[in-house]
This record gives structure tokens, C-alpha cells and sequence, in this order.
């Protein structure tokens, strides 16, 4: 069975929401309003069998000059172990090089998928104190993530925060 990766379009927003709602049921993945699928649909990517079919979707959400959080990452039961999520986290990564970013951020529960695709576990590694101050700032959770602030604990139990240089 074949497949291919395309930039989301407007109307794919049902599509991610139907996607990513199991995985809000289980914990997996935050729930989101919406509106924040529409403000962020540059930053997908759709999964679609040959028939068009959505399979799965994923997200790149830029932080820094040179940090992106691979978000959103689902794939429909009947299409995991096929290669869809490895193919969409592929083309975030291109995405990631092609906008000149260096590194890529991502909290999960499936660090042996991150693993295998050269993430690894982050440490308390420094972060230079003018680049936090700004970072700090950001309304984003995901910037909250990567920063481990305390606010955003409860929503992260069990998560890993993974990064990999590109």
C-alpha cells in the first residue's frame, strides 16, 4: 500500500482533529481548540493513502533561529508500522533544514520511535540566559516544554523531552 506527505490545507483541519482525538482520549497528546489547528496549518503535513485517504499528520513549529518542536506526529491505527510516521517525520525534518534550523525539540511517550530516528533524552543542558529570557516570554506551550517550567508539569507526567541535532 502506498502513500505520500503533503503540506495541510485549510480544509484538513476536520481530518487532523478526527487524527489526533484518540490520542487525547489516551493521554498521548494534548486536545486543542480548533482555531489553533487553523493558526498553525502551515506547520502540517498530511499523510494520505493512494486513494487520499488522510492517514496521519504532523506539525513543525518553529522556536528559534535555529530550535523547532516536531508536534502533533498521528498516524491511524490500520497505517502504524507501514512507515507513515517515519515518512512525516522525515519531511519535518527537511522542512526544519530547509528553514535553516539546527535542532529539533519533541516531548513524547514514544521515545523508541524518537530513538530510532536519532532524538535522544534531553539533559539539563545549559541554556544561554539571553536566549531564555526571550524563549521565556512566549506564550507557547511547547516553549514551556522545552524549557521544563513548572507550569506546565501536570500536562507533561511521563513525557520525555527528546532533541536531535539536524
Amino acid at each position: 500500500m502506498s502513500f505520500s506527505v503533503r503540506p495541510a490545507r485549510t480544509s484538513d483541519v476536520p481530518v487532523i482533529q478526527a487524527l489526533v482525538e484518540p490520542l487525547v482520549q489516551q493521554r498521548i497528546l494534548l486536545g486543542k481548540d480548533a482555531v489553533v489547528f487553523y493558526e498553525a496549518i502551515q506547520e502540517f503535513r498530511i499523510a494520505e493513502g493512494a486513494d487520499g485517504t488522510p492517514i496521519g499528520c504532523g506539525a513543525l513549529h518553529v522556536m528559534w533561529q535555529d530550535l523547532a518542536e516536531v508536534r502533533t506526529l498521528a498516524v491511524t491505527p490500520e497505517w502504524l508500522h507501514r512507515g507513515v510516521g517515519h515518512a512525516l517525520l522525515e519531511q519535518l525534518e527537511t522542512d526544519a533544514r530547509e528553514l535553516g534550523l539546527s535542532r529539533l525539540f519533541c516531548l513524547t511517550f514514544e521515545v523508541p520511535f524518537f530513538s530510532r530516528h536519532g532524538f535522544e533524552p534531553m539533559t539539563e543542558e545549559p541554556i544561554d540566559p539571553a536566549v531564555y529570557a526571550e524563549l521565556v516570554r512566549s506564550p507557547d506551550e511547547g516553549v514551556a516544554e522545552f524549557l521544563d517550567l513548572a507550569r506546565v508539569k501536570p500536562n507533561t507526567l511521563g513525557n520525555t523531552r527528546m532533541i536531535k541535532n539536524i
